[in-house]
């Protein structure tokens, strides 16, 4: 039990300040809010309070049939749609024991990669401007716009795109688009060398993030946190190379798990900057991989009306925030009796209660940042 003593008038000086930062304060990610109790000038309490976005999608799950779901589970975190749908229509297929074609497999990959890059520039554009930082944003907006244009042109989407179905994708690629997709993979990797040079040799975003928001390894097992976060406290976990799906097991000779081990803001922005390089490589070695592909079908032919067998699985994958998992039970109809959703942001929001308490106000907005959330993922 902790004693919190509120006084207003001439006993402030001594009493704790109770604070809410949120739900609309521009310094958070969205709508979330903190409640935090300080001392001064420090935190001594923190706790996220969540839902503010909640829209009930799995609750909306079961009233809509396996085709009609991908759209619910596109949006949770709207930086990461295509990896989102990825999982729900994994789960489906593994219900129903079908196998994808070649080309789908590789192409959801290649797909997936590219928009790990789209999310991870957000935040390397964002998280410097939380910081005081205006000028990486524009860089990561013009890196952002042309891998949008590729996905836009493959999917007709520029955030949801609604490309992955059960059995495979929406349809074939266009014409030329596998070179127009490596030209924008080479102009975005020839110009990553901006955010090294503007962010990391800045002094003044190192003397903010270096030893700030220090992250245990305990404490990431503890909350499930998950995705680069866990990974700079040296937490090594990817799914893509210890429980390879889609194409990933072929590509371990690509695919470089980062890991720092410090585990502050620094070790965080790190993390994600050398997976978005990773995730390039990893790009061109699906558009190498399919350049070689023989002709073949993109998808499976369904039914007209799908319905998944009558049991239970679980499908997880490592999406640009952590592990995305969907947890599927199915009675023998077209509609999911149940699917639950495990979504990254809403573990890893859950270590500020742990971080924040002894941090200084002004270092919150640099460990807030740090924690790459999407509110929509928190809240569902």
């Amino acid at each position: 039990m902790t004693e919190t003593t509120v006084g207003i008038g001439g006993a402030a000086e001594s009493t704790d300040m109770v604070l809410n930062i949120g739900p609309q304060h521009p310094s958070t990610h969205g709508v979330l809010r903190l409640r935090i109790v300080l001392d001064g000038e420090r935190i001594q309490h923190a706790e996220p309070v969540i839902g503010y976005m909640h829209r009930g999608a799995e609750k909306l799950f079961e009233a809509r049939d396996y085709r009609q779901i991908v759209m619910l589970a596109n949006r949770h975190d709207w930086l990461s749609a295509f990896s989102n749908e990825l999982g729900v229509v994994m789960a489906v297929e593994r219900m129903l024991g079908m196998e994808v074609p070649e080309r789908a497999v590789w192409t959801r990959t290649l797909l997936a990669e590219l928009n790990r890059v789209l999310n991870h520039l957000m935040f390397l554009g964002s998280y410097p401007l939380e910081l005081g930082g205006i000028t990486p944003v524009f860089y990561a907006f013009r890196e952002r716009e042309e891998l949008q244009a590729v996905m836009e042109e493959v999917s007709g989407g520029r955030m949801h795109y609604m490309f992955n179905r059960v059995g495979g994708l929406k349809e074939d690629l266009p014409a030329g688009w596998l070179g127009r997709a490596r030209d924008a993979v080479a102009s975005v990797r020839s110009r990553m060398d901006v955010y090294d040079d503007l962010v990391l040799g800045n002094e003044i975003f190192r003397g903010r993030t270096r030893g700030v928001g220090v992250l245990s390894a305990g404490t990431v097992h503890a909350y499930g946190v998950s995705g680069p976060i866990a990974r700079a406290s040296g937490v090594d976990f990817d799914l893509r190379r210890d429980e390879p799906y889609l194409a990933y097991g072929e590509l371990q000779d690509t695919l470089k798990v980062v890991t720092r081990t410090e585990g502050d803001c620094l070790a965080r922005f790190e993390c994600l900057l050398e997976q978005t390089q990773n995730a390039l490589d990893l790009a061109d070695a699906c558009l190498d991989r399919m350049a070689g592909l023989a002709p073949g079908p993109i998808n499976q032919r369904l039914p007209k009306v799908l319905k998944a067998p009558e049991g239970h699985t679980y499908a997880w994958t490592e999406n640009p925030l952590g592990v995305n998992g969907y947890y599927l039970v199915s009675k023998g109809e077209k509609t999911p009796y149940r699917l639950k959703l495990r979504s990254a942001s809403y573990n890893n929001i859950q270590a500020l209660t742990e971080l924040l308490p002894g941090t200084l106000v002004a270092d919150m907005v640099a460990i807030l940042g740090s924690l790459f959330f999407v509110v929509g993922d928190i809240d569902k």
